[in-house]
């Protein structure tokens, strides 16, 4: 008798070279290495000092995002890196890439951009794939139902050496969000009610599955948004199965599948999806019309809260320094508090379907704090300015600015002022990761830009009203 399987089981299990063991973990073979200039200079370096090669350059993609400038080059082409420092980082990786004759998109490619960005975008992230990279929001590719997940720098090192890895199995979650969203309601809302609601440690040992209706009728960048903050409760990786929709996605683009392999690949991802009968090690239910527009109030993605609500009393220690660095108070709402910076961007929100939520509410408005709008891509940002966003934007006073992290972790010098209160679409509002001393507020497109518009922490559905 055939054993039920989730969408993880069958994706491990065709990727276990050898099952783990009480003395020694599985080995797990990669099918996708993602690198950036970040984690990867000191693997690059263990290769040169052991003499080892690349094992398999087909199965590595590269990029530049987080140390890049995103103010335009001047008139000689230079480029405003935010330390010498910076530059050679880029440089580095760049020659490295050259050296081993690894697939990277440089200055010069369209398809240059924030990696779990382009990557999907050019069909390289595909259902059934492992993937990995040195950064902790690979689990954004788990939209596609790759298993997905990031990985350290000694680990980079490893894959580019063996092509696999060392991992034990995780156990599994599904959650279940079912019902329609309110108006107003996206992706980013769902997935910060998840982490609110099962906690900032409450995936932790887990590989989660997104399932029930309202994932179903998210199209593939709200999905990504969802997996993208898996990791933000503790999981190892979040996964939602393959279906027409993510087929529709994939149709085209230049790394996917291409003829008769196409429709080949289209075959085994229809296997993919979780078998009526599996058996989840733990399983939540959430009401996806009971989500409103949600924003954090802390230091970590659980603190987080409907935007109208008040801020939760508790006796939790790390809840209440918290709130002294973020200059709030138990039981007092944030709505109408002044705010010094928005920022629009991150591989959580910088897609095409994030700039037109903002650019509906800033048309014809003002901002009324600085504002940064960061696309994810280069092609993102060529079909924003094809639609006309970026007018939309500088007219109202924002910055439109080149693609990358930017203000995400402002590794390239994209950060707020000490004591500065940002709403931000990025996913991680730890202390001082936008800057020293700076109080981050997590929050959607819409609400970044309701905010922007008003100068204040603001309810989109009261800016709706009145307009």
């Amino acid at each position: 008798m055939t054993t039920a399987k989730t969408l993880f089981d069958k994706v491990w299990e065709a990727h276990c070279v050898q099952p783990e063991s009480d003395d020694f973990p599985a080995i797990l073979y990669i099918d996708l290495h993602l690198l950036h200039e970040v984690t990867s200079p000191q693997a690059f370096a263990e290769l040169e000092r052991r003499n080892l090669s690349v094992h398999s350059v087909k199965n590595c993609l590269a990029t530049i995002d987080h140390s890049t400038p995103t103010s335009a080059p001047n008139a000689a082409g230079e480029r405003d890196y935010i330390t010498a420092q910076a530059k050679n980082q880029v440089d580095t990786f760049l020659e490295n890439c050259k050296k081993h004759n690894i697939e990277c998109h440089a200055w010069d490619s369209d398809q240059r951009g924030i990696v779990h960005v382009m990557g999907p975008e050019i069909g390289a992230t595909q259902p059934g794939k492992t993937i990995v990279c040195g950064d902790s929001h690979t689990s954004t590719h788990g939209a596609f139902g790759a298993l997905a997940f990031g990985i350290g720098t000694t680990e980079v090192g490893h894959v580019l050496a063996t092509q696999c890895l060392l991992q034990r199995k995780a156990k599994s979650m599904r959650i279940n969000i079912e019902g329609d969203l309110q108006d107003s309601v996206t992706a980013k809302d769902v997935i910060l009610h998840v982490i609110s609601t099962i906690g900032v440690n409450g995936g932790t040992g887990y590989v989660l599955e997104y399932a029930g209706s309202a994932v179903r009728a998210m199209d593939m960048e709200a999905r990504m948004t969802m997996c993208n903050m898996s990791i933000e409760c503790g999981a190892r990786a979040g996964m939602i199965a393959p279906d027409e929709i993510t087929v529709e996605y994939l149709k085209g683009r230049p790394h996917s599948p291409q003829g008769e392999d196409w429709d080949v690949a289209i075959s085994n991802w229809s296997q993919l999806p979780t078998d009526e009968a599996a058996v989840f090690d733990k399983e939540v239910h959430i009401d996806a019309s009971k989500i409103t527009p949600t924003i954090t109030y802390g230091t970590h993605p659980g603190m987080a809260f409907a935007i109208d609500a008040s801020i939760p009393t508790t006796n939790d220690e790390s809840d209440i320094s918290s709130l002294e660095y973020m200059q709030f108070s138990q039981g007092e709402s944030i709505l109408g508090k002044d705010i010094d910076l928005v920022f629009i961007g991150s591989c959580t929100n910088s897609r095409i379907s994030d700039l037109r939520l903002a650019a509906k509410i800033m048309q014809d408005q003002q901002v009324q704090v600085r504002t940064l709008v960061v696309a994810g891509s280069e092609l993102i940002k060529l079909q924003a300015e094809a639609e006309g966003l970026d007018k939309i934007f500088k007219a109202a006073g924002a910055e439109w600015r080149e693609p990358g992290c930017s203000m995400c972790l402002g590794m390239n010098g994209d950060i707020g002022k000490p004591g500065d209160l940002v709403v931000s679409t990025s996913n991680r509002n730890f202390i001082g990761r936008q800057g020293k001393d700076v109080r981050t507020i997590l929050a959607s497109p819409i609400v970044a830009a309701s905010c922007a518009i008003t100068g204040k922490i603001t309810d989109p559905r009261t800016q709706e009203k009145a307009a």
